[in-house]
């Protein structure tokens, strides 16, 4: 038993990601939500729900890296959803120096 390494079900993986899901889901929509009902004075929402959205793509892209194992494919998706996280977390940067200026 001893020097064993515990690896991680990738069904209990599974399910801690559909909780995030979940979770960041429903944030972006009462963002949304209150993002659109009062513009000017939620505008500080409008980076939260970038930033959201980076998160879900960036576990979900490095949960596809994770488990690829030697597929090309899901490993090119894992990295291209790692890049569009990083492509939000951008826009939210801007869209955040826009609000504050």
């Amino acid at each position: 038993m001893a020097g064993q390494e515990k690896k991680r079900n990738p069904r209990s993986s599974a399910l801690v990601l559909d909780l995030l899901h979940i979770v960041i889901g429903i944030l972006v929509v009462i963002c949304a939500i209150l993002a659109f009902l009062d513009p000017e004075g939620n505008s500080i929402l409008f980076p939260v729900i970038f930033w959201l959205a980076a998160v879900l793509n960036g576990v979900m892209g490095g949960f596809r890296l994770r488990f690829s194992g030697h597929d090309r494919k899901k490993q090119a998706g894992g990295a291209l959803q790692c890049l569009l996280a990083a492509v939000l977390i951008t826009l939210g940067v801007l869209s955040a120096v826009s609000i504050w200026r």
